[in-house]
């Protein structure tokens, strides 16, 4: 257990914009926020904000923290990630995942990896499955991964994209209700996270597995929707008609955000990610491999800044891209807002958006710039 923190002058977004105040953190947890807090308790820290920024932590929901990659060859398998990547990147809570590589990757092993970043302070859940349809789980059975095991919120697989098993609406529909199901009666989201290529089907396949149902468009979280401006124009159109669409962070956000908002589109369905230490290939026109590149986890964090300064959508709704969305979407517990009652997570922010202190679960991860938590086999 983390000693008492009490965090001074802070210029607060829960993501909503609460103005200045002091925030309470006991036994991990955020135990009050209001004004003028003065207590007297053994061990407790006192840190100054004065005046800066306090968003949550980000809650990034597409990571292959458990390494990724292998298009190309066996040399190109990306390595599991470390504590302090995270914690560089302002991030307190991952959800993990495996993509291209359902053949030599292992689920139990991604859960291993989830239950030792959960040990060390960075609070984790996973997804079953992988791009294959069917794909890998742990027990035999989507559902009952979902059901029984507490990390798995959902389960993955991709469409639209020369990697993909190219399923049938039928077999999307099948797995997409039995997920809902597991999720309902295990009080998780039950989410198909859907790895969105560029082929020119796009989100339709997903719109015809519910037509006809009661699944609602929102148990898809399609992912990778800035990819190509078609499958952009989709996605807004996907959002307006009730779905949620993840967006990979990187250069194009400022101008997907800038879309969403001129298109009239609630954004409180549209979530960031990092797809980080995922493998990022390149493929020539003719599908030829062309090389590789790792997705880094910090994209987030720089996107936020990118669209704060772009000025498009509001700081609140920029936080809550990154935290209260996700979050809120995923079901995911005591995360994506700092009031009563949640998980001690938040950032303490420079007014241009660079992170200066970190904390997750009432631990100090980082402060002024300095990482204090690492991973047990990191120097």
């Amino acid at each position: 257990m983390h000693n008492p923190l009490l965090l001074k002058n802070i210029d607060l977004y829960a993501p909503e914009h609460v103005g200045l105040t002091d925030l309470l953190i006991l036994g991990g947890k955020i135990a009050a926020v209001e004004r003028g807090i003065d207590v007297k308790i053994p061990g407790l820290e006192i840190i100054d904000a004065e005046g800066g920024v306090a968003a949550p932590g980000i809650v990034d929901h597409h990571n292959h923290f458990g390494g990724a990659g292998g298009e190309g060859a066996f040399n190109f398998r990306t390595p599991p990630a470390q504590l302090s990547t995270f914690v560089k990147a302002g991030i307190t809570t991952a959800v993990g995942l495996l993509g291209t590589d359902g053949f030599s990757r292992s689920l139990t092993e991604l859960l291993a990896k989830a239950r030792a970043l959960d040990i060390e302070g960075l609070s984790t859940w996973m997804y079953t499955g992988s791009y294959q349809l069917p794909g890998p789980t742990i027990t035999g059975r989507v559902g009952h991964d979902i059901a029984w095991i507490d990390k798995v919120i959902g389960c993955k697989i991709a469409l639209s994209d020369h990697r993909s098993s190219h399923p049938a609406v039928e077999t999307i529909r099948a797995l997409v209700s039995e997920a809902r199901v597991a999720g309902m009666l295990s009080g998780k989201a039950g989410v198909v996270c859907v790895h969105m290529g560029s082929e020119a089907s796009g989100l339709e396949p997903l719109r015809e597995a519910v037509s006809g149902t009661g699944v609602p468009l929102s148990q898809f979280m399609p992912t990778h929707t800035t990819r190509c401006p078609e499958l952009l124009d989709d996605a807004i159109a996907w959002v307006k008609a009730g779905g949620v669409a993840d967006i990979t962070a990187d250069e194009k956000t400022p101008g997907a955000i800038a879309r969403y908002v001129a298109e009239g589109a609630d954004l409180s369905h549209v979530c960031f990610s990092s797809d980080g230490n995922g493998s990022m290939p390149r493929f020539d026109a003719a599908g030829n491999f062309a090389g590789m590149g790792v997705g880094d986890p910090a994209s987030i964090l720089q996107a936020i800044g990118d669209c704060a300064r772009a000025g498009d959508a509001p700081l609140e709704k920029i936080f809550a891209f990154a935290g209260a969305n996700p979050a809120a979407w995923l079901k995911l517990p005591g995360k994506g807002r700092l009031e009563k009652g949640f998980d001690a997570d938040l950032m303490l922010l420079d007014k241009d958006c660079r992170l200066r202190t970190l904390i997750g679960r009432g631990r100090v991860m980082m402060r002024d710039g300095e990482v204090l938590a690492k991973g047990t086999f990191e120097a």
